[in-house]
């Protein structure tokens, strides 16, 4: 409270105050105005800037004067007054108020805090019941300061009625006095020092100290000084002015120039997260880059205009900037950053929109592309597959039933490769960042699309003339079997006759099998022909077959007789015919040796006959 009291009486004069100590240095602004204030003196510009490093050059200028005029900081840093360290921060104050209040007091060969300590001695020591022997219990009854008000100012204190066993009263009194006449703050609580068994000392030496300063030198050499310095203040305030002007219209000129260069890029970005960090750039220049220096405009046309008004006063030449630097130069080239950014502004929002239409773009490729893949995925080797080659006539049907169901489904996907096409396009006509990749995966699904389309027509023809095939072998089959069945039966029942037994008594019977077997060999020829016609009919099924690469499953679906079947039948035919032969022949031999024998006997018998007869006669 007290160092707050003690830094807003200097800071009155500069028109401002503070209200949290710990927290109102934190930028170092009113800090270094402070210094400023108490020393006399013009400290280095300070930085404008919100930023935390902006501050923490702004204290470290205020340090390096505290340090330039002799004295010693001990672990005080920029950066715990920045960070609001209340410890650090009234310790500082504590140093400034020791150098620029107390340092330079001096009485009697005594200096500082002696000095001081002295100083209240001398001027209290008419008074009764007043025993100054420190700052801090020889203060606590309030008597001390009301009489350093008496032997200053007696017509304000009628020091008689004060009472010792009263502090709080005498504390009040004097704190109130003080305030209202001579001008000092009230930088103590009356009811802290009676209830607090050893008051601050740090407080009360600077409380006091502000009595040595309004009470000490003299007066009239003081206003005349104050004369001739408000005069030379005013001069120097005026160069000063000047020069901030110039100083502050190049910095901000700087600033415009830097700035409309990037607000007129107009570099399109590739990816939505890269414009995003461009919008972000472009709304924290202005939440955070461009309100300082729309500040510094405004401060730089009051400054100019309070500077030409205080020459004008002054009866002093109006003040001319340098080439470049009028206010009007200024303004032109705000003016220039203001229509920069609001183009920069409607041509992030258009390349935003822009690149989202390109995003929803590109993600819809890609949802129809997946989906176009996962559904021709397996359809290149189904189409190439060659089950037609083993398969029956009616598993030809079906297949060629599922290829037209397959080719239906195929049209259906006409529409959405045609979309996929379209949209590709569509990227690269917006200039899409990513059309090398969609291009490629376009131009992928375009390919196989028309590989597909080859492969299904390829797969159509081979079905189609598979079918044709196993038709025309089907009917050969059907012919076979129709001609196999009869002629095998023919044959069975050669066999039959060629083995059966035969018993003949007389020459005409065997000579009657004999031209009956004739007859029979007399067709055999053309029973060949007809068993290699039904062999031709075999062989021809087969030839398509092989000549076609088709696998024919199993045997002839309409007969079970079989070539070989033929074959061997026939092998058995001619085996017996011979055997027929041989047997007839020989059975002819011997009924041609039995008629012999008959007419032989019946020769006889006409000779023995009637000798016989005549004998039994």
């Amino acid at each position: 409270q007290t160092f707050t009291a003690w830094c807003n009486s200097h800071l009155r004069k500069a028109g401002t105050q503070i209200e949290n100590i710990d927290e109102d240095f934190r930028d170092g602004l009113k800090l270094m105005l402070l210094l400023e204030v108490i020393s006399g003196e013009r400290l280095p510009k300070p930085e404008r800037g919100k930023m935390r490093v902006h501050k923490i050059n702004n204290v470290n200028k205020a340090l390096d004067f505290i340090a330039s005029k002799g004295v010693k900081l001990v672990s005080i840093g920029a950066e715990e007054i920045v960070d609001g360290n209340a410890k650090m921060t009234l310790g500082m104050i504590w140093t400034i108020i020791l150098r620029f209040a107390i340092q330079d007091i001096s009485v009697e060969e005594t200096s500082a805090k002696e000095g001081l300590l002295l100083w209240c001695q001398r001027k209290t020591a008419p008074y009764k019941n007043v025993n100054v022997q420190n700052f801090h219990i020889s203060w606590k009854d309030g008597l001390a300061f009301n009489a350093l008000i008496h032997r200053h100012r007696p017509e304000l204190i009628e020091y008689d009625k004060l009472r010792k066993d009263d502090p709080v009263t005498n504390l009040n009194n004097a704190f109130e006095v003080a305030e209202k006449y001579l001008d000092i703050p009230k930088m103590l609580d009356a009811e802290d020092i009676v209830n607090t068994a050893r008051p601050d000392e740090k407080a009360i030496m600077t409380y006091v100290s502000s009595f040595y300063h309004a009470f000490s030198g003299a007066q009239k050499a003081e206003t005349a000084a104050n004369r001739i310095c408000k005069v030379l203040a005013v001069n120097q305030e005026n160069e000063h002015l000047m020069e901030d002007y110039e100083k502050l219209a190049s910095d901000l000129l700087e600033w415009i120039k830097r700035t409309i260069p990037w607000l007129e890029d107009r570099s399109p970005q590739k990816t939505m997260q890269e414009m995003q960090q461009k919008l972000e750039d472009f709304r924290d220049y202005r939440r955070v880059h461009k309100p300082p220096k729309v500040q510094e405009k405004c401060q730089l046309e009051i400054n100019f205009n309070t500077l030409q008004t205080k020459l004008r006063l002054s009866n002093r030449p109006a003040f001319m900037p340098s080439e470049g630097k009028m206010v009007s130069d200024i303004n032109n080239g705000w003016q220039h950053l203001e229509q920069a950014e609001k183009g920069y502004e409607e041509w992030l929002l258009n390349e935003i929109r822009r690149l989202e239409r390109l995003d929803h773009l590109a993600e819809k490729f890609r949802q129809k592309a997946s989906i176009h893949e996962a559904w021709t995925e397996g359809k290149e080797a189904m189409l190439k597959q060659k089950d037609y080659e083993t398969a029956t006539l009616s598993d030809i049907k079906a297949l060629i039933r599922k290829h037209e169901a397959f080719e239906s489904d195929l049209a259906a996907h006409q529409d959405r490769v045609e979309q996929i096409a379209a949209i590709a396009q569509e990227l690269n006509e917006l200039d899409y960042y990513d059309s090398p990749s969609v291009n490629a995966r376009c131009q992928k699904i375009c390919d196989q699309w028309d590989v597909l389309g080859s492969l299904t027509h390829s797969r159509r023809d081979a079905l189609e003339k598979t079918e044709k095939q196993l038709e025309t072998i089907d009917e050969l089959h059907l012919e076979y079997a129709k001609r196999a069945a009869p002629f095998n039966n023919w044959m069975e029942s050669a066999m039959e006759d060629l083995q059966d037994m035969f018993i003949v008594h007389t020459i005409e019977e065997i000579e009657g099998l004999i031209a009956a077997h004739d007859q029979f060999k007399s067709t055999l020829p053309d029973a060949d022909k007809e068993r290699e016609a039904i062999l031709g009919i075999q062989r021809e099924a087969q030839r398509i077959a092989d000549f076609n690469s088709i696998k024919l499953s199993g045997n002839n679906p309409y007969t079970s007789v079989t070539p070989q079947i033929i074959n061997s039948k026939w092998e058995r035919v001619q085996q017996l015919v011979p055997k027929r032969d041989h047997a007839l022949l020989d059975e002819q031999s011997k009924q041609q040796s039995n008629e012999h024998l008959r007419r032989q006997f019946a020769s006889q018998a006409n000779i023995v006959g009637p000798w016989i007869q005549t004998k039994m006669e």
